[in-house]
């Protein structure tokens, strides 16, 4: 019954993963910058992980450090002295030397700047006018050797003119253009210093959101016009390439799949970049500039290299965030590309890796999704920790083995929600069908028992534990002969209203259903939770019980229907409760003598003329509660008398009758005065049958309140 009650309830909320995966694709396609961010992180953990193995490659770093400053005085150094040290390099025969650094203004240490700085004579004027300028100096030395000068791009300033190009550039399939990064504004090197060197290229990043450098454009764009980036100038001067050949499908707006610089094919992202792996900074990396102009180098530590110009002098901030966690001077990430390039360590995300994404976040997404809905959580969370635990895995392979950059962010994302969202589901639909079954067997059992089995499965075993409990018997007065003469559908409706009403009121009362039998109903109290005041709990409970029946008859009296009187029996002791019946069916219930006493009790009250009898046991844990006493009563079966009462609804403001208690009083003490007091009562109370019981008891011989019960 719950499978088909539950699958229904199910069916609609399919479309949650449908959602999920919906989303999933959405963030995919849209890759907001939370996402690029989680997403990076990733990559550098796994650069962290297993950072690039060094290949010595021929790329080398001439330092500007703080040790050359000390050295060779502060920056900027006039240009003679960079002319003097591009000189002793090209010496060495390197096969490219790229400055990370920009002269787009005049040497302030020229002669001829310098004039208009010195009163002097008109002689010694003509003499310094007479000497080489800085620049000009400095641009022989770029034409005699294979240079680069760097340039900074510029995204809001006014547009200015192309920097001067040195190579051409052959589209293979469509344009790059529009997908690659868009700057307005190059700071152009001096006219005559660009005209002279070999080559020139962008030494502008675009980190991320969070500083750090991942990726170094090769091509950018200014107007119409494409740029490359100062490594990838350097390659090309360094192989005497003429060409840029860019690399894109056959239809527009699809981005750029890689660029060929002589004989290297570089895989970049559609927008014209290359993705860095990094490798730990290491000293053999760096020239200090120093030792350059001491002629400690030796050739061969130059020669066929690339040598890149730059500075890590703490002063001149050229410093950059690494995906490793570190902080490196900037020249630096231009010659970990160029050494990616030279030795082929490339990373790439491939080409797969959207469809790839999208097919992931769709199939395990509706899967996962399905899983939290349908199965059980130990095997839908086994189920989604294992296609998480394999996406991870798979993307750290690719990494690892194939230096391939497949981001799952996405995917994991898309699946959490699934399976979140088909969890809540399931645990909603499972809450609200524990509801309904709770509900439905509380009108079989009672609701304290089901909140307490729903709380402590463990008592749903056999045995049972000794406990102090109440226990109220009802039973209806003539019931056998009034439903053998009465219409069987009329006392079917009665006798249910009846019962309801009256496991309604021991339910209000935190009573727990013992047994119904035929129209008897057995009520406890104390268990299976135990209840400090469950006497008095129970008497209340049987009061009740006892004005409801009665007025439920008087109401059926006046519609022509008699309906018998209702008879009450409580009583308090130990009994042991528990789960009884074997493995087949469980029957949770007491077993005991106090239960067979409340039974006696209530049967007992047919002799005394009373539809309520509780026991001395249970009266003395209710103090205060007004009550007439019975007697000493020895119920059939038992040997010991047991004191018995009627108790006295106390919020009806009444108490027990002075004059009852004092004529009771006397009969205990077996006084003959008993008797004239009973007459004088049954006089003044001549319909009180509890008051004609004792009168007629003491008119046949009886002289104390000992009653012997010859009758169940």
């Amino acid at each position: 019954m719950s499978r088909n009650r539950t699958l229904p309830a199910l069916l609609p909320a399919l479309a949650l993963p449908t959602l999920s995966v919906l989303a999933g694709l959405c963030l995919l396609f849209w890759d907001p910058l939370p996402l690029q961010n989680l997403r990076n992180a990733s990559f550098d953990q796994y650069q962290r992980w297993q950072p690039r193995i060094d290949r010595d490659a021929p790329v080398r770093i001439i330092d500007i450090d703080d040790e050359s400053l000390r050295r060779l005085g502060q920056w900027p150094w006039p240009r003679t002295r960079l002319a003097e040290m591009l000189n002793a390099l090209q010496q060495a025969g390197p096969a490219a030397v790229a400055f990370d650094m920009l002269f787009a203004e005049a040497d302030r240490t020229s002669p001829r700047a310098m004039l208009d700085l010195w009163s002097l004579p008109l002689a010694a004027r003509q003499q310094i006018n007479r000497l080489p300028d800085h620049d000009t100096v400095f641009a022989a030395a770029l034409a005699a050797s294979p240079s680069i000068l760097g340039y900074p791009l510029e995204r809001n300033a006014r547009p200015g003119p192309i920097p001067e190009s040195k190579a051409r550039y052959v589209m293979l399939g469509a344009s790059p253009l529009s997908d690659l990064h868009t700057f307005s504004h190059a700071i152009r090197p001096l006219p005559e210093l660009e005209h002279a060197a070999g080559g020139s290229g962008s030494i502008s990043f675009i980190p991320d959101g969070d500083g750090v450098v991942r990726r170094v454009p090769l091509l950018s764009r200014l107007g119409d016009a494409m740029l490359p980036s100062l490594s990838a100038e350097a390659l090309r001067l360094a192989q005497g390439a003429s060409n840029y050949l860019t690399l894109s499908p056959a239809e527009s707006g699809a981005g750029l799949a890689g660029v060929r610089i002589g004989q290297f094919e570089l895989p970049t992202t559609r927008h014209g970049e290359v993705w860095l792996h990094y490798s730990p900074s290491l000293a053999k990396r760096y020239i200090p500039a120093w030792q350059v102009f001491a002629g400690k180098v030796p050739d061969a530590a130059l020669a066929g290299h690339i040598l890149l110009v730059g500075t890590s002098a703490q002063g001149l901030m050229d410093l950059r965030f690494s995906p490793l966690g570190s902080i490196i001077p900037g020249v630096e990430i231009h010659a970990q590309a160029l050494e990616q390039f030279l030795t082929g360590d490339m990373l790439v995300v491939p080409a797969w890796s959207d469809a790839a994404a999208a097919l992931i976040i769709v199939v395990v997404g509706l899967l996962v999704g399905c899983a939290g809905l349908y199965m059980n959580v130990a095997l839908s969370c086994s189920l989604f920790l294992s296609c998480i635990t394999l996406l991870g895995a798979t993307s750290w392979i690719l990494f690892s083995t194939h230096r391939l950059l497949f981001d799952v962010t996405t995917p994991a994302l898309a699946v959490t929600l699934s399976y979140a969202l088909g969890g809540i589901v399931r645990h909603r639909l499972t809450e609200r069908r524990q509801r309904w079954i709770k509900q439905v067997f509380a009108r079989y059992v009672s609701p304290n028992l089901v909140a307490y089995l729903i709380k402590q499965p463990d008592a749903l075993q056999l045995g049972g534990r000794r406990q102090e409990c109440s226990f109220v018997f009802t039973d209806l007065a003539g019931f056998t002969t009034w439903i053998e003469q009465a219409d069987p559908e009329q006392a079917v409706s009665l006798i249910n209203e009846y019962l309801d009403q009256m496991i309604a009121i021991a339910f209000a009362h935190d009573g727990t259903l013992d047994r119904i039998v035929g129209d008897a109903v057995v009520i406890m109290f104390s268990a299976p939770v135990p209840q400090a005041d469950h006497a008095r709990r129970a008497l209340a409970c049987a009061l009740e019980m006892q004005r409801f029946s009665s007025q439920y008859a008087d109401q059926l009296l006046k519609r022509g229907i008699t309906f018998g009187r209702t008879r009450i029996g409580v009583h308090s002791g130990e009994v042991i409760v528990g789960n009884f019946g074997g493995k087949t069916i469980f029957d949770y219930r007491a077993l005991g003598d106090p239960i067979n006493t409340a039974a006696r009790l209530e049967s007992a009250n047919k002799t005394f003329g009373t539809l309520l009898c509780v026991s001395g046991a249970t009266l003395a844990a209710c103090p205060g509660w007004p009550a007439r006493p019975i007697g000493q009563v020895i119920l059939k079966g038992k040997s010991q008398a047991l004191a018995v009462f009627e108790p006295i609804d106390p919020t009806s403001g009444s108490v027990a009758d002075p004059d009852y208690l004092a004529a009771f009083a006397l009969m205990q003490k077996a006084s003959p005065a008993a008797l004239a007091a009973f007459q004088q009562l049954a006089e003044k109370a001549p319909d009180d049958p509890l008051i004609r019981f004792h009168l007629h008891r003491l008119e046949n011989g009886q002289v104390d309140d000992l009653i012997v019960m010859s009758k169940k």
